[in-house]
């Protein structure tokens, strides 16, 4: 496995692949890996012939109140990890090799990015958006795998790549559950014992909602609020659950057939997001 931390080395790569007639995939993370992380690369690896994969802790996605300094990394680990799954290569940058001096772009996708965890965290997914445009851009890859867990986010980067015509082709993957219906994510550590007994309770309320509105409930709204009622009862602090058009992120209406159902709430120090589709056709 090939650790990368320019973007001329990223550079050298493209063109020898590019040469050798071989495709490359590019899965963009911030370490911590567990096995959500691991289900992207595996469809990375489906995709292409070579996979990279990012690990980069983004500073600008964070807001001033945020857990920058307490995310947590696992270095080693990361890279044991990705050796054990037979990654071709990773690009760890530091924050200069991202963000240089003078550096003041930004990338905004404001449509998709004022609801739901954009009202919640002002300045977040321009963070995001301006991370993720600049790694398609330095490593140039066939094709892009993020979760869908991150059901906005994605939503956000495949705007963005379509709008200003990256020649990258992204795709999503499923998200990847414990036995008990809760989403693996890198904050899932910041969980206590009692908390994480607790934590399938914003999947449950999910599944509670999809199952209403699959037996014919159009009462979005009370459907939101319920859910919002159920989980501040069990000790959670919700900062949204939304029934939304899967295209627009607006509030769904009767009319609508392609739903997601969008959730945040924090419990103890976590804040955990989640979501569940469903298609109404037919």
């Amino acid at each position: 496995m090939q650790i990368y931390t320019k973007p001329e080395e990223l550079r050298r790569l493209r063109h020898e692949l590019t040469l050798a007639g071989k495709t490359l995939a590019v899965v963009p993370t911030m370490g911590n890996l567990h096995d959500g992380h691991l289900s992207l690369i595996e469809k990375a690896q489906s995709l292409a012939d070579l996979v990279i994969c990012t690990i980069f802790v983004n500073p600008s996605q964070f807001g001033p109140e945020e857990d920058l300094d307490a995310y947590p990394r696992t270095p080693d680990a990361d890279l044991t990890a990705l050796r054990r799954y037979h990654v071709d290569g990773v690009f760890t940058p530091g924050v200069e090799g991202m963000y240089p001096p003078g550096d003041e772009t930004r990338v905004t996708v404001p449509a998709l990015s004022e609801r739901h965890c954009g009202a919640v965290r002002p300045g977040h997914f321009t963070g995001v958006a301006t991370v993720v445009c600049k790694f398609l851009n330095m490593i140039q890859a066939d094709f892009a795998v993020f979760g869908e867990k991150d059901f906005q986010q994605l939503a956000i980067i495949k705007r963005m790549v379509t709008d200003l015509f990256i020649p990258t082709e992204i795709h999503g993957a499923p998200t990847l559950r414990a036995d008990d219906g809760l989403a693996l994510s890198s904050r899932n550590a910041y969980l206590t014992g009692d908390e994480r007994q607790r934590a399938p309770d914003l999947y449950r309320q999910l599944v509670l909602a999809r199952d209403r509105i699959l037996q014919g409930e159009r009462d979005f709204e009370g459907l939101e609020l319920s859910a919002q009622d159920a989980l501040v009862r069990s000790g959670w602090r919700p900062d949204y659950f939304s029934v939304c058009s899967q295209q627009t992120l607006q509030p769904a209406s009767a009319t609508d057939t392609d739903l997601v159902i969008l959730a945040a709430a924090r419990l103890g120090q976590a804040r955990l997001i989640d979501n569940l589709t469903l298609n109404l056709k037919g």
